[in-house]
């Protein structure tokens, strides 16, 4: 993983590369290289807090090595980003829980972070895991994957004291090799799945709470 910067709009921005090279396939949400299929790196670039352009996938893209790959983006400083471990299984999170967000709210409710947005271009994620994983993996438990990643980030934050599963527009990326035995399942209780929850949770768990000191000290407590 390397973290480098650059300056955009007057401010300096963090972002985070992992370089997987060849024989890795991932599943993911993210706007650029989202789905499944082969993969040779991942970027999860932090962009300026109210984010207006209305071409992220481009530049996304202009922020990237050549190849097939996962483009992420984030308002959160990934100069914070969290790492843990289980069992071979490695997650690393950047937390950023200024509006924390419920996923089931009223009909009509505007996400008080996205209403300047709206209309404008797609939000930017302001938690983004990344997980990879040493086994191979069907398509179905790719997507297992990700519902664990989803439901263990949710119980990280409920732990945590914060009143919401998530933000509005959170990005996730599953990385696991091409070849060798298919795991058929990745839910919380399978053998790799649990390991993922974990290392997923404990990563999240510690980034809110290190974002409550962080979010006293800007000013945002509450907002």
């Amino acid at each position: 993983m390397k973290l480098t910067y650059r300056v955009e709009e007057g401010a300096r921005l963090g972002s985070l590369l992992w370089e997987l090279g060849p024989g890795r396939r991932a599943i993911s949400s993210a706007m650029l290289g989202g789905g499944i299929g082969p993969r040779s790196w991942v970027l999860n670039a932090q962009v300026v807090a109210g984010y207006a352009r209305t071409d992220p996938v481009e530049h996304l893209a202009g922020l990237a090595p050549p190849g097939e790959g996962v483009g992420m983006m984030t308002a959160a400083s990934v100069d914070r980003y969290v790492t843990a471990e289980d069992g071979g299984v490695r997650a690393v999170a950047t937390v950023g829980l200024r509006v924390p967000t419920w996923a089931a709210a009223p009909e009509g409710a505007t996400d008080p972070e996205l209403a300047p947005m709206l209309g404008v271009a797609p939000p930017v994620g302001t938690i983004n895991i990344m997980a990879t994983l040493p086994v191979a993996m069907t398509d179905a438990a790719l997507v297992n994957a990700v519902m664990t990643v989803t439901e263990a980030k949710a119980q990280a934050l409920a732990e945590a004291g914060f009143a919401g599963t998530g933000t509005a527009s959170d990005a996730v990326c599953v990385v696991v090799p091409v070849s060798g035995p298919e795991e058929l399942f990745a839910g919380p209780r399978s053998t790799w799945g649990a390991r993922l929850a974990r290392a997923v949770h404990a990563a999240v768990r510690r980034g809110a709470e290190e974002w409550r000191p962080y979010d006293r000290e800007s000013g945002n407590v509450g907002k």
